[in-house]
């Protein structure tokens, strides 16, 4: 549908509970009523009540919209109705003519509407504009053209009316006129373009450009011709026409680029946003020089940064990731990186998330220097500004950017390292363990970098907040600290950090007050004073407190150990027991190496007496007792056994790991680019639209036809699916049985946000039946938007039958009714068919996504809801159960393969899926072959799904429950 063609609606407003009027009585209303009895209640009839009347018109309007047949009022309404001249019962009086049956059963005219006619042609020459405006706009709506004759020298008349309204709607009645019923206007291309030669107002020129773009393309390109040096003066709805027009003439003829794209150049500078975004489309489908594709990438980059509305960057950004799929366009936005980070100036999260990773996407080692500094700037910002709820997470986003960059391009590691661990001390517990990641995979990465690394460490080790960072940091210190002066940096700081030792006494001395700290002697705010003499004197009172003993006064190792957490002391004791060891293999002095020992088990012991002491909020666990008691016997034997395990094999651990992870990144990588690749070979198919998925459409496709299948719910979640060929794929749910009077089937499309039902009605009987209607209502999250108009069904004849139900969130749904009909002439009640259920399936709303495991663990504690789902099923093969499960619930598998591949008799995998409404869905599949069962025993285990709401944890278990077992074909 063009946009001339765009279809008005006009809403009327009833109360639902109301009764519905009789004939009788909206007759009295309109003024039909009986003679005596009105003239000696009411005042005279051309002095009626104009508000009853307008009242009495609405619910004639909603009757017949409702199926009703008001023969008799039609006079009433010409008579008494008609001739008013206020404005709203002219405008109701324009919604009457357009929905009341106009002809008789034989399909001729009906003699009344001659009467109609001839008041709307005093209407088109009325000197009200708004009248003469608003009926041109309802001859739009006639399809009678012996109602539209008579009225053609009057529509002509118009086009030279004094006010802009009554001639852009004058060329548009003439557009449609013209359209439907050729003959009454043969002319109307010339008349129009005459006119639009001539007109000044744009309204009226944008109208009557695309009148002549549809009805006489001809005129409209030697039109654009003339004026094409003016293009820019035009006004903005006229621009967007003829950007509407170049792209189809360009699309149908490929020779007549050349003539048109410097326009389209031009338009890029328009003022208007909308003409801006439309003339960067159009140019990238016309042309793929570099030039071109720079424009309208730029011009993509000014709009986001100018506009304000978070929704219109987000759609102008999908546009640049697009044109960044094309291997051949990806070259030239590489060298608009630095303009596309421009982007981040824009306090949204969602914005600022496709920024960076679009700008990650096209970093190269040309850009990624200027690419970093900025970064690097950014980051430094979000420590400066006022805590907000999305700069903890901007900082994160920042970090696993340069932290890509750094693993993609490690000269870039040294310039960025410094900067970011300055934020191991941050609050924020996420961005902090984000930076300790990083600085993990460096520093094993990157030799060289291990003693900038190792020093930046020594220093922010005492701001260091969160016990889950510090763990992390002693793990990295104990690890890597590989000259004799670091691991004495180590030691000294873990005992700044631990406190006095031993703890337990140092402890219980404060708690007696035998270890008082020394007062603090303050001096109170100064007053001043006024004395007999007239003079000024200050006085001043000198105070001495004892600061009151508060929990942020110790160390900070100290302040976790009397909290109770004493996994960061298995962790210590791990450290120090390496670096123990590695300062015996490097100081050859007995006495100094003894010592060193001497201090590290005793930091061991002091822990583990304050462990089984009362002190601590919660005593120590058994496995850290055995942790550090391993730890104090290694550094009494000092095996080689030992020292080859702790300083060894736990970087191989490591090593081993980071290389897995970059192995996998790779080959998404690779996989990704593959995807991205076009190689059109000479022998290729041509692809025809009717038959050619989305998904195979290159960027010369028409894209007005694309939009129309965006609009139709062809969405990418369903790559393989034929957009138009969509129909055939679906099950036709069977309503009613083939024995019923009356056979119902129903085709389901999903889109998005609403259910479209395609309902086919078939009348099996030899009866008319009447008012058959199509009764719906909805269990679950669904609402059905519009009751379905009453239908009158011939013998053994059909209709198709629409319904929208619109979606709310995402959880199983049901729809059910029934169609009732009058059966014409006979007596009895209304007949009822009753339908069967259709069930809406969850899987229509959800689609894989990735998040990290950080991101999973925290979302998998925070989500209330679950549901175990006990596998019951006839595969034999782990792996083959887990693929059916992805397969059935549409979820991605987070567990990398590589953790999947072999085989031990038992699965463990964590799955995520992301609804369309923005709900995440988890689910943790444990799963094991008995193997005492024989190789033929089915998978047994369990799965247990997570999710923020009930409904969709209930749905996606009884999704899982239907589909567990496989179907043999």
């Amino acid at each position: 549908m063009t946009a001339a063609e765009n279809v008005c609606y006009t809403l009327i407003n009833v109360p639902m509970d109301s009764e519905p009027p009789s004939e009788i009585s909206l007759k009295n209303d309109l003024g039909n009523c009986d003679m005596s009895a009105f003239l000696t209640s009411f005042p005279p009839l051309e002095k009626g009540d104009v508000k009853l009347k307008t009242e009495a018109l609405k619910k004639v309007i909603i009757m017949i919209l409702n199926g009703e047949k008001l023969p008799g009022l039609l006079m009433t309404i010409i008579r008494f109705v008609l001739p008013l001249q206020d404005h709203t019962i002219k405008k109701l009086l324009l919604v009457f003519w357009e929905i009341v049956p106009k002809t008789t059963p034989d399909g001729r005219l009906l003699q009344e509407m001659i009467l109609v006619c001839d008041a709307y042609r005093k209407d088109l020459q009325h000197p009200n504009e708004f009248i003469r405006g608003s009926t041109l706009r309802f001859l739009c709506k006639l399809k009678e053209a012996e109602l539209l004759e008579p009225l053609m020298p009057a529509i002509r008349a118009c086009l030279e009316h004094r006010h802009s309204y009554v001639r852009r709607n004058a060329v548009l009645a003439i557009y449609t006129i013209y359209r439907n019923f050729e003959h009454l206007i043969p002319d109307a291309p010339e008349l129009i373009h005459d006119f639009l030669v001539n007109e000044k107002d744009a309204s009226c020129k944008r109208n009557a450009f695309m009148m002549l773009i549809h009805a006489d393309q001809d005129r409209a390109l030697d039109y654009l011709s003339t004026c094409i040096d003016q293009v820019q003066t035009f006004g903005d709805i006229l621009q967007l026409v003829i950007v509407e027009l170049i792209y189809k003439v360009c699309h149908a003829n490929p020779s007549e680029r050349a003539r048109f794209i410097r326009c389209i150049y031009n338009l890029l500078q328009s003022s208007s946003p909308a003409v801006k975004y439309e003339a960067a489309g159009t140019l990238v489908t016309l042309s793929s020089a570099p030039t071109a594709i720079k424009a309208a990438a730029q011009c993509y980059i000014d709009l986001i940064i100018k506009e304000s509305d978070n929704n219109v960057k987000l759609i102008v950004l999908d546009r640049l990731i697009e044109l960044k799929e094309h291997p051949s366009h990806e070259r030239v936005l590489q060298d608009l990186v630095m303009d596309i980070l421009r982007v981040l100036s824009t306090p949204d999260l969602e914005v600022r998330k496709k920024t960076l990773q679009l700008a990650l996407d096209l970093v190269s080692s040309r850009n990624v220097e200027e690419l970093v500094i900025v970064l690097k700037k950014e980051v430094i910002k979000t420590n400066n500004v006022t805590e907000h709820e999305d700069t903890d997470k901007y900082r994160q986003l920042l970090v696993r950017t340069l932290h890509s960059c750094s693993v993609r391009f490690p000269d870039m590691a040294a310039n960025v390292i410094p900067v970011l661990m300055e934020f191991l001390s941050d609050n924020n517990e996420a961005a902090a363990a984000d930076v300790l990641e990083f600085v993990r995979e460096a520093i094993q990465r990157f030799e060289n970098l291990r003693p900038l690394i190792v020093e930046k460490m020594l220093e922010v080790f005492h701001a260091i907040k969160s016990v889950k960072i510090y763990r992390g940091a002693l793990w990295i210190l104990g690890e890597y600290c590989s000259t004799k002066e670091d691991i004495q940096s180590v030691m000294t700081e873990v005992r700044r950090s631990l406190g006095e030792i031993p703890i337990v006494e140092s402890e219980i001395k404060k708690e007696a007050g035998e270890l008082k700290p020394e007062e603090e002697v303050s001096v109170g705010p100064a007053q001043k004073l006024v004395t007999e003499m007239g003079t000024y004197a200050t006085q001043s009172a000198l105070s001495s407190s004892r600061p009151a003993k508060k929990e942020e006064d110790r160390p900070p190792l100290r302040g976790f150990l009397l909290d109770g957490d004493f996994f960061v002391a298995a962790s210590l004791a791990t450290t120090l027991t390496k670096i123990a060891l590695r300062y015996a293999s490097l100081v050859q002095e007995k006495k100094k190496q003894n010592s060193f020992n001497a201090e590290a088990m005793l930091l061991m012991a002091t822990i583990l007496h304050l462990g089984k002491s009362s002190l601590p909020k919660k005593p120590i666990t058994d496995d850290d007792v055995d942790r550090i008691s391993l730890c104090l016997k290694v550094l009494s034997e000092c095996s080689p056994l030992m020292n080859d395990i702790f300083n060894k094999e736990c970087r191989q651990s490591l090593s081993h790991m980071l290389s897995a992870k970059l192995e996998e990144e790779k080959l998404s990588q690779k996989k990704e680019s593959e995807k991205r690749n076009v190689t059109i070979q000479p022998d290729d198919p041509i692809s025809f639209m009717q038959l050619t998925a989305k998904n195979e459409m290159s960027s010369k496709e028409d894209q007005f036809q694309l939009s129309l299948l965006a609009a139709m719910g062809n969405t990418q979640r369903k790559e393989a699916a034929d957009p138009l060929a969509s129909k055939l794929n679906k099950v036709v749910t069977q309503l009613t049985g083939f024995s019923d009077p009356v056979y119902a089937e129903a085709y389901v499309h999903v889109n998005q946000y609403d259910i479209v039902l395609d309902v086919l009605v078939v009348n099996q009987t030899s009866d008319t039946l009447q008012n058959c209607t199509l009764e719906l209502a909805t269990l679950g999250d669904l609402k059905l938007v519009e009751k379905p108009s009453p239908l009158t069904l011939a013998p053994h004849d059909f209709a198709n039958i629409k319904a929208n139900v619109k979606v709310a969130s995402t959880e199983n749904g049901i729809i059910f009714g029934n169609v009732v009909y009058d059966v014409s002439g006979a007596a009895s009640d209304r007949n009822c068919v009753v339908l069967s259920d259709i069930h809406i399936d969850i899987m229509d709303y959800i689609q894989p996504a990735s998040c990290t495991d950080a991101e999973f663990r925290q979302m998998w504690a925070e989500f209330e809801w679950e549901n175990k789902v006990t596998v019951n099923t006839n595969i034999i093969d782990l792996n083959e159960y887990l693929q059916h499960i992805l397969k059935s619930t549409n979820m991605k598998c987070l567990t990398p393969e590589k953790a999947l591949s072999g085989y031990c008799g038992f699965m463990a995998a964590n799955l995520y899926a992301r609804s369309i409404f923005g709900e995440d869905a988890l689910a943790n599949v444990s799963i094991e072959k008995p193997i005492h069962l024989g190789p033929e025993a089915p998978v047994t285990g369990h799965i247990r799904i997570r999710a923020k709401s009930q409904g969709m944890a209930l749905s996606l278990g009884d999704k899982i429950n239907l589909s567990q077992k496989k179907t043999s074909l």
